[in-house]
């Protein structure tokens, strides 16, 4: 496996499935500009300019790349050249969205007008594809097309071996940053003192780069989304940190771990334990066949049975993979089944405003017969002394 991507045959499974699903779906294709979908389905980190690229994948046919002659070099470092894909190549002044719809079986006919004598070509198009792209894409179709998402959306959400052990690896790298926490927290520091310790830990224990660092301490950590302020830490803090980033072949991290500067107050004590409750409760839910809402409810419970559920006030937890957010979500409504390969966070938290918060979260993947997790740090409230 090339550092930045899978192996061949990874992709070229991908692409076939995605082209089954089009299939299933009754669509003449998809096409997908960069983005995540397009880095999952040919490991490219293409990005998207003015000018067009996409992949263009027929229901039925050989998938072909529309490039600019002058972007080409962006595809070296995709799974393209070993795949051995066509690659159509245009410049400026031609019409790259007549290259879509020839590939896609609706290329321009003897009348070398427009295209509008054709009939419209059913196709599905990336949620990242810019208007841009889209409007004049259109035009050419004859249609709108509508999203890929629910096409490509299995395929994403149940993960291959290969994403699997991506993950795997990602969950040790961010764990053994987590290892290393307590050593920045101490009075007097800054939340972004800590923060910028946690930012080069985190790509010295492997990861490409830094997707996010919240540390949320004292009153802070009473808002899931604060990031990190100048306010100094303090004994008797209770301090959030969540953190995560990529880790090639770009599948991420995510992990929340809740650390206290010197002894905490029994209360917090006592509610720290519910939540940690909560937390195994949710996980030992997760197995194939259980909604997403069951799991979502087997850490709300707990809460509500301790007077806590109106401080618990987000999600329980998210898809991951090559983004740091995706489906499945697990959340009250989504009567989604989980399925054996599906990875995500299980996050259950508790927010007191203007006092305290507290967060526990690991990414596990659902398996036959319930759910690894690829986080292994420990869950108890983590005691910092205070010199």
């Amino acid at each position: 496996m090339d550092s930045g991507r899978f192996g061949t045959d990874v992709y070229a499974r991908r692409l076939q499935s995605a082209a089954d699903a089009a299939a299933a779906a009754g669509l003449a294709g998809l096409v997908i500009t960069p983005g995540y979908d397009l880095r999952y389905l040919l490991g490219s980190r293409a990005q998207t300019f003015e000018r067009l690229t996409a992949l263009v994948l027929p229901a039925s046919g050989d998938p072909t790349v529309v490039v600019p002659r002058l972007e080409l070099a962006s595809l070296r470092e995709s799974a393209v050249p070993e795949l051995g894909l066509a690659v159509r190549d245009w410049v400026d002044g031609e019409n790259p969205y007549r290259l879509v719809a020839d590939v896609l079986g609706g290329g321009p006919d003897s009348n070398p007008g427009s295209l509008r004598s054709c009939p419209p070509i059913k196709t599905a198009v990336t949620d990242a594809m810019p208007a841009l792209h889209l409007l004049p894409l259109a035009d050419v179709l004859g249609a709108v097309p509508i999203l890929a998402t629910d096409v490509l959306r299995r395929l994403r959400m149940v993960k291959d071996a290969a994403e699997i052990d991506a993950l795997r690896k990602a969950g040790a790298a961010i764990d053994r940053v987590h290892a290393r926490v307590p050593e920045f927290l101490a009075p007097g520091r800054t939340e972004a003192d800590v923060a910028a310790d946690i930012a080069e830990a985190i790509v010295a224990e492997g990861h490409s780069e830094v997707a996010f660092i919240i540390v949320g301490s004292g009153p802070n950590g009473a808002d899931p989304h604060h990031e990190c302020s100048d306010r100094e830490l303090r004994e008797g803090d209770v301090v959030v940190v969540d953190i995560g980033g990529p880790y090639e072949p770009g599948y991420n991290s995510d992990s929340t771990r809740t650390y206290s500067i010197g002894e905490p107050s029994p209360e917090v004590s006592r509610q720290y334990a519910v939540l940690q409750q909560a937390q195994r409760a949710a996980v030992a839910a997760v197995r194939p066949g259980v909604t997403a809402e069951q799991v979502d409810a087997a850490a709300r419970d707990v809460l509500a049975a301790e007077g806590l559920a109106e401080v618990f006030v987000h999600r329980t937890g998210h898809g991951i993979g090559l983004s740091v957010h995706e489906e499945p979500y697990i959340v009250a409504g989504n009567d989604l089944p989980l399925e054996s390969g599906m990875a995500f966070s299980v996050e259950p938290g508790i927010y007191f405003p203007g006092q305290w918060g507290a967060r526990i979260e690991d990414i596990v993947v659902v398996t036959e017969d319930g759910a690894l997790s690829v986080n292994n740090q420990p869950h108890e409230l983590v005691v910092v002394p205070v010199a």
